[in-house]
């Protein structure tokens, strides 16, 4: 993954999914959001193979239940990511 003054994570899909998290949890904070607020995720994955190493730092992020979520296999990102995720929250009233 390679973005101005980012470490290179190439073949770290911990650690980039780590990265996703804690920029969307900005966002979401920028909101007034919470990760409880979250409904849905859409997770794209240049390798599938990937998957195991992604979920157990996205299983992290969430308490149960769990939003719902996509998983899909992408051709490439942008950046040279390897993985990336959106997120839709809900502000609750």
């Amino acid at each position: 993954m390679n973005s101005v003054g980012a470490k290179d994570l190439t073949g770290d899909i911990a650690g980039q999914t780590e990265l996703c998290f804690n920029h969307l949890f900005e966002a979401l904070e920028a909101a007034s959001l919470t990760p409880d607020d979250v409904v849905k995720a859409n997770v794209y994955l240049t390798d599938m193979n990937n998957f195991s190493a992604m979920n157990e730092v996205y299983a992290t992020k969430f308490s149960k239940p769990y939003p719902a979520r996509t998983c899909v296999a992408v051709v490439g990102l942008p950046l040279g990511a390897e993985v990336e995720i959106e997120l839709i929250a809900k502000k609750s009233k």
